[in-house]
């Protein structure tokens, strides 16, 4: 990707109003994400969670395309604690699809996550991102961010039921990526907002990236403004 990671620095309480920011239908802090009421059954997915899983399949097709070529010259791929023996029958928009459903958690959590996955791979570079480990880095990212910047957080539990994993593996997957991460979680104002750009652009350039619907209850979410620094 074309953002650089920048160092972390302490800038205080985000509160962000950006045009990026709108066009992402990301939730301002502290609000729910839909006007529907608790009543209605069916929700709109956020624009934000469209392009980021736009964005993670074309990194994947890109980083596979490598690896097939590598697999023919002997060359093996490096395997993470994140990758499992075959795909989920879930695609990525299915499972952030899912995520979004069961998760108690801001919808700016997943931008974070999405931020949180590319210091990971900054700091892990022998590693790739593929449909063997997409799934649970990103349960573990969100389940990070939201643990870091809302208030009202499910426990590993909870998100290794969401994910699809065990309560064990959650806890293995969450230790690696912190040290993975150096325990550095807090996030720059000017970071995230490059990054809501990137999206934003992202978004307006993907064919087939528009709003589409999925059916559930929205849910209460009770979430403090983020901290960034």
């Amino acid at each position: 990707m074309e953002l650089e990671i920048t160092a972390i620095a302490d800038h205080g309480i985000l509160g962000l109003s950006s045009e990026s920011f709108r066009a992402l239908e990301l939730d301002e802090f502290g609000k729910t994400t839909s006007s529907s009421s608790s009543s209605s059954s069916e929700t709109t997915i956020p624009q934000a969670l469209v392009v980021i899983g736009c964005v993670l399949e074309k990194w994947i097709r890109k980083n596979e395309r490598v690896i097939i070529r590598a697999s023919r010259l002997k060359d093996e791929e490096a395997i993470s604690i994140f990758h499992g023996s075959k795909a989920p029958r879930l695609s990525l928009r299915q499972y952030l699809e899912r995520v979004l459903k069961y998760s108690k958690c801001s919808t700016s959590c997943f931008v974070v996550a999405y931020i949180y996955i590319h210091r990971y791979f900054h700091n892990r570079p022998h590693f790739s991102l593929t449909s063997l480990n997409v799934h649970r880095l990103f349960i573990t990212a969100l389940m990070v961010a939201a643990k870091f910047l809302d208030d009202d957080c499910d426990n590993n539990a909870y998100y290794a039921q969401v994910g699809g994993v065990s309560t064990e593996e959650m806890n293995e997957l969450e230790i690696e990526f912190l040290f993975s991460l150096d325990f550095k979680l807090q996030v720059p104002i000017q970071l995230f907002e490059r990054y809501c750009k990137y999206l934003e652009n992202k978004g307006g350039n993907s064919s087939g990236s528009g709003k589409y619907r999925t059916d559930h209850h929205s849910s209460t979410r009770h979430r403090r403004r983020i901290v960034i620094g």
